[in-house]
């Protein structure tokens, strides 16, 4: 058997498109690396997308705006088709301004340092007449697959959530051909085709996906040891057996934490805040209200050691 000696020739490259063959592979293994590496490059590769916005004079989504051809569900729905690139890892904010009459594109919105709009020439609306002017603030946030409007916190009224689909990849193909190599006519070719939002070169999606594929195979030949969690003394009525949806903390604060691995009040007393804080979809504010709902059940999460 042939050692993982291949090449990966790149047959045509742009902001968007790529097109790569991966050849010569032991028989099987084109169809072993390009599902492994379709599943990683739909899945796995971190970007930025909106996940809330909010407009001037307006309460919720269903609503409509005077001077604004748009309603703002349509609105909403065309500033998600906007992307970004931004590695920042704290939330980001936007200001949109714009006064009529014309059209409103996404480059008429100002951008802190450290994030920058691709697609500027996307129309996002259009204001009627010089009276008309539209103002808001857009979050954009770093992070992975798809984040539901429902799962958002939102604390303050006419804060808007968004669906937001992170994942700079629009679509990736693969198939498999024969190739030979000598007299060996039994090996396979493989060739990929991705695409992408322009975000990220196609090529260094592939490098990413692959690296995320070595550190879960290096985990299997060197495995890292999981910490130890610390015993916990029995809470009185049986407590520390609640799920967390008992606690009445809201429901995406619920879900990440099951996703996280924290199913019970026991799981959170024996994590320190820093580590609910590297959770998928939690950040400081989630944790503050976690500690809020231990202590009115008179526990609280692992302090630190001094």
């Amino acid at each position: 058997m042939l050692g993982p000696i291949f090449q990966i020739k790149k047959e045509k490259e742009s902001a968007d498109h790529g097109l790569f063959i991966i050849e010569p592979l032991e028989q099987g293994y084109g169809y072993t690396l390009g599902n492994a590496l379709r599943r990683v490059l739909l899945t796995s590769l971190p970007g930025a997308a909106i996940t809330q916005v909010k407009i001037n004079r307006v309460k919720h989504k269903f609503s409509t705006l005077e001077g604004l051809k748009e309603d703002i569900i349509e609105l909403i729905l065309n500033l998600k088709q906007i992307r970004f690139k931004y590695e920042g890892k704290k939330a980001a904010k936007l200001r949109l301004e714009k006064s009529g009459p014309g059209e409103i594109k996404a480059g008429d919105i100002k951008t802190p340092g450290g994030v920058e709009i691709v697609n500027k020439d996307l129309v996002l609306g259009k204001i009627a007449d010089k009276k008309s002017t539209l103002k808001g603030e857009i979050t954009v946030e770093l992070g992975y697959g798809y984040l539901p409007a429902e799962e958002q916190e939102v604390d303050k009224l006419g804060i808007i959530p968004v669906d937001a689909a992170f994942s700079p990849i629009r679509r990736v193909n693969y198939r498999v051909e024969a190739t030979r190599v000598g007299r060996r006519t039994d090996l396979d070719r493989l060739i990929l085709e991705i695409f992408t939002d322009g975000t990220i070169k196609p090529s260094e999606a592939l490098k990413q996906s692959a690296q995320i594929l070595i550190d879960f195979f290096t985990q299997v030949v060197k495995p890292k040891k999981m910490p130890k969690a610390e015993k916990v003394e029995a809470a009185p009525d049986e407590t520390l057996k609640l799920t967390v949806e008992e606690t009445n903390i809201p429901t995406r604060i619920a879900n990440a934490l099951r996703k996280g691995g924290y199913g019970t009040v026991g799981d959170l007393t024996v994590a320190a805040p820093a580590d609910l804080a590297k959770v998928k979809n939690l950040g400081e504010k989630s944790v503050s209200v976690i500690k809020a709902a231990l202590s009115q059940k008179g526990l609280s999460l692992k302090e630190k050691k001094k």
